[in-house]
């Protein structure tokens, strides 16, 4: 049976999620208008909505389903 390698995680995923959207908005930034900047600005903008997503999961108003 193989055995899952685990490791910690330094950083939380609000701030690993947010340096990429980042790092993908300054590398879009620097090339031109085309398939390849917009696909790294949808990564992006994906990025920044799981960011929505997790802080809106975390939120104190959300109750477990019945």
């Amino acid at each position: 049976m193989l055995k899952r390698r685990r490791f910690k995680q330094s950083r939380t995923l609000d701030e690993r999620l947010a340096d990429e959207a980042a790092r993908l908005r300054e590398e879009a930034r620097a090339l031109r208008p085309g398939r390849h900047r917009e696909m790294l600005l949808r990564r992006a903008r994906q990025d920044e909505t799981a960011i929505q997503i997790d802080a809106w999961l975390k939120s104190p108003g959300l109750r477990p389903p019945t």
